[in-house]
């Protein structure tokens, strides 16, 4: 297993993880599907703002289904805990009792897309508000259609995991897991099926430099 690590597979992730053994990970931190995108269409930050950086971004059939449960049922056989972002738009494919919600307070209101984003954590501790504005993320350059902040990542697994770690991210998108877990030091994989977001995230890792947890 240790020569799959630190790399991103491009390869169906239910595929790759029926080969992984039970509670292999310390972490998956994911952001799937959420099943509400239409193929092909385009989605902007603020269409009726021309200060605002209205990068467009193609779904390409990427967000029509959320996973199987099938999935979801590998996802909590090969790692002791999760943090999967949407939940809300799965939650009955999900374990059932956890106490350790995160919200994502985007920070803009009348956006295009939701003001906030739920987290589903395995972690039995107190539900978190973390706000991050989402058009600073764009004008980061965001280029995946629901990439993440890089920061939110990175608290994520300074709270959750130590040194030791291993974290699991099947649906890596633009790499933005893999990047938070180089940059802290941590033992890392994940799965992409589109290859275009296999190749930007490798380009997005190769200017990371690993530090110290």
């Amino acid at each position: 297993m240790q020569d799959n690590m630190n790399k991103i597979h491009h390869i169906d992730c239910l595929e790759f993880m029926k080969q992984i053994p039970d509670d292999y990970f310390d972490l998956v931190l994911t952001d799937p599907p959420y099943g509400i995108g239409i193929d092909g269409q385009k989605k902007s930050i603020n269409k009726n703002n021309p200060k605002a950086n209205r990068k467009q971004h193609d779904f390409k059939g990427w967000d029509n289904a959320t996973p199987s449960q099938e999935i979801f049922d590998e996802i909590f056989r090969i790692s002791k805990n999760q943090v999967i972002w949407g939940a809300n738009y799965f939650v009955d494919k999900l374990e059932k009792n956890t106490k350790g919600w995160i919200i994502w307070d985007k920070g803009q209101r009348g956006l295009t897309m939701s003001d906030c984003e739920l987290a589903y954590s395995s972690y039995q501790c107190a539900t978190r508000i973390i706000t991050f504005n989402r058009v600073e993320i764009q004008v980061d350059g965001s280029v995946h259609p629901t990439q993440k902040p890089l920061k939110l990542f990175s608290d994520i697994l300074r709270n959750f995991t130590d040194e030791h770690s291993k974290i699991f991210d099947p649906f890596m998108g633009s790499g933005t897991t893999a990047i938070a877990c180089k940059s802290l030091g941590l033992d890392w994989c994940g799965c992409e099926l589109e290859a275009d977001y296999v190749e930007i995230a490798n380009k997005r890792l190769e200017q990371v430099q690993g530090s110290l947890f």
